[in-house]
């Protein structure tokens, strides 16, 4: 270290530690600033989604702004979700007005259907017209009943009760309302699906959209024919295939099949109005869940539910 003055070595490093000081205290200075700034936006929030009034000084230009527009917003979405929320009971208040006038005067219609089919000495021609009078009445029925749980599933209006529950149980319930007609067309149904196997589903709704598939796959497979109900489970999902050897479906025709009232060309043969599976896709989805179809025109049709 020759030829360096001790003096000025001294001076310079001096100099060096006054300014990492200075440096550390600016940085300090900085930190306590940005943190008062967050603590000062935190309460801002708080207070606005909360509904106090404003915490800032008018002096605070920037954060006054930044509230003051917030503020707003929330008043606006406040506005909005009441609006909706009146919306929402209007629609309620006139599905069950709806519910309630059509129920008596269409139920009145197949009573009276079934007694005039009772009646002796009625001819052919007429017993035919009450027949088919009973037949398009039920058929009007399904569809009333169907557009409203549609309603009532697309308002918000139904609270899904989503819980780890026997997948089996929910398949059976579903199983039972197609049974009579699987069998009067001596359609084999075989289940694959343990007692212990459970998934998180709501039992009722999923009941429901079981039942619309398995009723498709009765309707469209031809007597002697058999259907498939094999679930299983992994650690991504719970999955649910309904497979039949029924007259399946074209490939054109595979992209529009979760249409609200679409009917295949082939469909339109059999009875049907054409919003079971629209029905549902809307169950499954509304439970985080989803529905695919793989098919084939005359070789059957499998439907794959997945639950989360």
């Amino acid at each position: 270290m020759k030829g360096i003055d001790p003096a000025l070595l001294g001076l310079s490093v001096l100099f060096i530690i006054c300014m990492l000081a200075l440096g550390a205290a600016w940085v300090w200075l900085w930190t306590r600033r940005i943190a008062k700034y967050i603590q000062t936006v935190d309460a801002v929030i708080d207070a606005a989604i909360q509904g106090r009034g404003p915490v800032t000084n008018y002096e605070e230009t920037a954060l006054s702004s930044m509230e003051h527009k917030l503020l707003r917003y929330i008043s606006v979405s406040k506005a909005n979700e009441q609006t909706i929320q009146i919306e929402k009971n209007k629609i309620k208040t006139l599905i069950s007005d709806i519910s309630h006038q059509a129920k008596t005067p269409l139920s009145n219609i197949i009573v009276y259907s079934q007694l005039l089919e009772e009646l002796p000495g009625l001819d052919e021609e007429a017993r035919h017209y009450v027949k088919d009078i009973k037949v398009q009445s039920d058929k009007l029925d399904w569809l009333i009943q169907s557009l409203i749980k549609l309603s009532r599933l697309e308002t918000g209006m139904i609270s899904l009760q989503i819980e780890a529950k026997p997948l089996l149980q929910t398949i059976t319930k579903a199983l039972s309302q197609v049974y009579v007609l699987a069998e009067s067309k001596q359609i084999e149904i075989r289940i694959d699906c343990t007692a212990q196997l459970t998934a998180r589903h709501d039992a009722k709704w999923t009941s429901e959209a079981l039942f619309n598939l398995l009723e498709n796959a009765v309707k469209y497979t031809k007597p002697t024919g058999s259907i498939q109900i094999t679930a299983e489970s992994n650690e991504m999902f719970t999955r649910v295939d309904i497979s039949d050897t029924g007259i399946g479906i074209g490939k054109e025709e595979l992209p529009h099949i979760f249409k609200r009232f679409y009917r295949g060309q082939q469909a339109r043969e059999a009875e049907g109005v054409g919003i079971g599976l629209f029905l549902a896709r809307e169950i499954i989805t509304a439970q985080g869940g989803h529905i695919k179809v793989t098919s084939e025109s005359g070789k059957g049709t499998v439907f794959s539910l997945f639950f989360p």
